[in-house]
């Protein structure tokens, strides 16, 4: 007992990244040494099943519990970096979809795979988002309707916002925080589930399986660098009509660094409140934009949403048309902004964006599985482009204010004050 005591004990403090790079390489040894061990790929249904069953009750819960326990309001002058979160996230999604289109990839399922049912252009498919927001709560979580889960879940929050004694509302932050941490106890079995994945779409299709997986890795990291170097760097200009990069570097350097290797926004967020005060920014600002931000501000996740929608597209051939694709944009968005905090949150959301196309939950959960595997860059690279992104778009809403007063930017960004950095 002891020593199994000790494995459990070596294995949780072993990082996940390790974990997951060494459930890979054994499920691709295994593929190709031991087509015939057909158990093996049991893991990773057992995985994918898991996923399937915690996922519909975790957005449910966790978006009751944020809308519930909301304050009334927010300061106006919070407005500006709420506006630069939500852009900055819906540009993201517009990145991930115009780099999908250039560059279309595609995913090899594990098991069979086609659309249950295809829609017929642009008015089938907001048919079919308005008939889902519509369903019955129970059914939508049943059947893994993720659109319905969203509209009943904002219904539910809002009302106990206004009608829920504190107890209550503390039962619901206690029953989130509960439900996240199931799904950390699922995620941190992902080692054995990708294995099992792994030697499926090995021992099936060959070492050629990962050419696929490369490839859709680059588009994922170039449309997530793409988003970091160029697309935010043009909004902050529009706003402080300032070269952006000295600040974007400053925070990519402070922040995305850490949150890089600590793929976790919430971890980040001391580093983030640290680095604010370095740029002389207001505490009463930033000590709740961070906050906000580590939640709301996603375009790292609305990026994955959609590459990993549009592939499963590519693959089933499921025509996306240019209204279709707009969807698609302000869905990855506005999903993006619900992701849970735990490692490969965003991926969870993937089958509801997936679902727009008539794409099963079963396959959409294969398409999650996929994004595990190309996860210990992608999630990684998510978090960095999230986190430092925070601080980014906080200083640019704080400097335009400074600009709206009369008082000097700081020295880095052409002005006269002085800030410790």
């Amino acid at each position: 007992m002891n020593a199994l005591k000790s494995i459990v004990r070596v294995y949780n403090d072993t990082s996940l990244i390790i974990r997951i790079i060494i459930g890979l390489i054994v499920g691709a040894i295994l593929g190709i040494f031991a087509k015939n061990a057909a158990a093996i790929g049991i893991f990773g249904d057992m995985f994918v099943g898991a996923l399937k069953a915690i996922a519909p009750v975790l957005v449910f819960v966790l978006v009751i519990a944020a809308l519930c326990q909301g304050s009334s309001k927010l300061d106006r002058r919070f407005g500006l970096v709420i506006i630069l979160y939500l852009f900055g996230t819906a540009m993201g999604g517009i990145t991930a979809v115009v780099g999908s289109f250039i560059f279309p990839q595609k995913i090899v399922f594990a098991k069979a795979a086609e659309a249950e049912t295809i829609p017929q252009g642009f008015g089938e498919i907001v048919h079919n988002l308005l008939m889902n927001i519509v369903a019955n709560p129970i059914a939508s979580i049943v059947n893994a309707n993720y659109l319905g889960i969203l509209a009943w879940a904002v219904v539910l929050g809002l009302a106990l916002k206004k009608f829920a004694s504190p107890e209550t509302q503390r039962v619901m932050k206690d029953l989130s925080d509960a439900v996240s941490q199931g799904v950390r106890y699922v995620i941190n079995l992902a080692p054995f589930g990708i294995m099992g994945l792994v030697y499926t779409n090995v021992s099936t299709n060959g070492l050629a399986i990962f050419k696929q997986y490369g490839t859709l890795l680059l588009l994922l990291v170039g449309c997530m660098l793409t988003a970091a170097l160029i697309v935010n760097p043009i909004i902050c200009f529009a706003v402080l009509r300032r070269n952006p990069y000295p600040l974007l570097w400053r925070c990519i350097k402070e922040s995305a660094v850490t949150a890089f290797f600590t793929r976790s926004s919430a971890a980040n967020i001391p580093v983030n409140l640290a680095l604010c005060e370095k740029l002389g920014l207001d505490e009463d600002m930033y000590s709740v934009s961070i906050p906000l931000g580590s939640t709301i501000n996603m375009n790292g996740a609305a990026v994955t949403i959609a590459v990993m929608t549009m592939a499963a597209c590519h693959t089933l051939g499921v025509e996306v048309d240019l209204p279709s694709a707009i969807v698609l944009c302000i869905l990855s968005a506005l999903s993006a902004c619900g992701a849970s905090g735990v490692a490969g949150g965003s991926l969870l959301l993937i089958p509801m964006a997936c679902s727009l196309f008539g794409i099963s939950n079963d396959l959409a959960m294969q398409v999650v599985g996929v994004g595990f595997i190309v996860g210990v860059v992608q999630d990684s690279l998510e978090t960095a482009l999230n986190s430092s992104g925070d601080v980014l778009w906080t200083a640019t809403a704080e400097y335009k204010t400074w600009l709206k007063s009369g008082k000097s930017l700081p020295t880095f960004l052409g002005g006269t004050t002085k800030v410790d950095i």
